[in-house]
């Protein structure tokens, strides 16, 4: 876990750090335990970290309560995303991570699409073990959603006609449906029940649309030791984001702009910085936390649980400081 995250377990409270903890264990037994083949490449994707933001939204929204299914999601919403990460990176040709080298630079497209594959079959048959038919559904939904939103992706590399309604739509299923379902795993398989996951299930909406959108701006403007990559990495991969969509209507040669190398992608995102682009951007995404900590405050929770939960909305905003 990051820094930004230790307020959040210090507010939640010994049950949500234990069952980080038990997660953390048995996604290592996971990664390790089907042949030195897969292992390798799924034990060093695990290795790179993360701040396991989707697990401890599934404990949070499960309102106190500890089981072995609780467990069981954590692991499943993290294997699900190291999946895509995996995938993606395949799809990207990306040849850091998190400043790691990506299994694909490391092993070819054939061992990290394997990888990701083996991620992807884990983590249902990890759900699969809490007979929970609301929470396979919701990963189920999740799943299909991410695959919609990377072919719209696709579809829209270096397109200079991507509406902010078209961005918004394909975030919302790329990352902001994950989000989601980890809260509404968390509601059904904890205390809360299956009524509260509609509600909570759009806290996490909020929050995963906020996280992409300030993660697109530290594409353009972070800095390669914060972010892990060098900037302009998904812009030199032709994704059009919302701070290009935005530089476009004060800079239109932006509209025909097509990095071809690293250099070319760097001297993009500073003409990017020379707009109101990221200003503008990141008002929009404060705009979603705002949104987040609203649907918080329509919600029958705990003083402890809200106050948790809103530390996550702030520590979307702090990766970006």
């Amino acid at each position: 876990m990051s820094t930004h995250s230790r307020p959040v377990l210090e507010a939640a409270g010994p049950s949500v750090a234990s069952l980080l903890a038990r997660t953390e264990q048995r996604l290592t037994e996971i990664a390790s335990g089907h042949g030195d083949a897969l292992g390798e490449h799924a034990v060093n994707t695990l290795a790179a970290g993360g701040k396991r933001l989707r697990p401890v939204l599934v404990f949070l929204c499960a309102g106190g309560a500890d089981s072995d299914d609780l467990v069981r999601a954590g692991a499943a919403v993290e294997l699900l995303h190291m999946a895509t990460l995996v995938h993606d990176d395949v799809l990207d040709r990306a040849p850091m991570r998190r400043g790691r080298p990506t299994v694909f630079w490391a092993a070819g497209r054939k061992a990290a699409t394997s990888t990701g594959d083996f991620l992807f079959s884990r983590a249902f048959a990890e759900l699969v073990q809490t007979a929970n038919a609301d929470a396979i559904r919701a990963l189920s939904d999740a799943s299909s959603a991410l695959a919609q939103g990377e072919l719209l992706q696709r579809a829209d590399a270096f397109s200079p006609d991507v509406t902010e309604e078209r961005y918004f739509e394909r975030c919302r299923l790329k990352t902001g449906r994950l989000f989601e379902a980890a809260c509404r795993l968390g509601a059904v398989l904890g205390e809360p029940g299956a009524t509260a996951a509609d509600g909570l299930g759009a806290f996490g909406d909020r929050i995963g649309l906020a996280f992409q959108l300030f993660d697109d701006i530290l594409d353009v403007s972070g800095p390669p030791d914060q972010t892990g990559k060098g900037r302009g990495t998904d812009l030199l991969d032709g994704t059009v984001t919302l701070p290009l969509i935005l530089a476009r209507r004060e800079d239109a040669a932006l509209r025909d702009a097509r990095p071809a190398s690293t250099a070319e992608a760097e001297r993009l995102c500073d003409r990017i910085q020379a707009t109101t682009a990221i200003k503008e951007s990141r008002y929009t995404a404060l705009g979603f936390v705002t949104e987040a900590k609203r649907v918080l405050a329509s919600l029958e929770l705990s003083e402890p649980q809200r106050r948790a939960l809103e530390l996550v909305a702030d520590g979307v905003v702090a990766r970006y400081s």
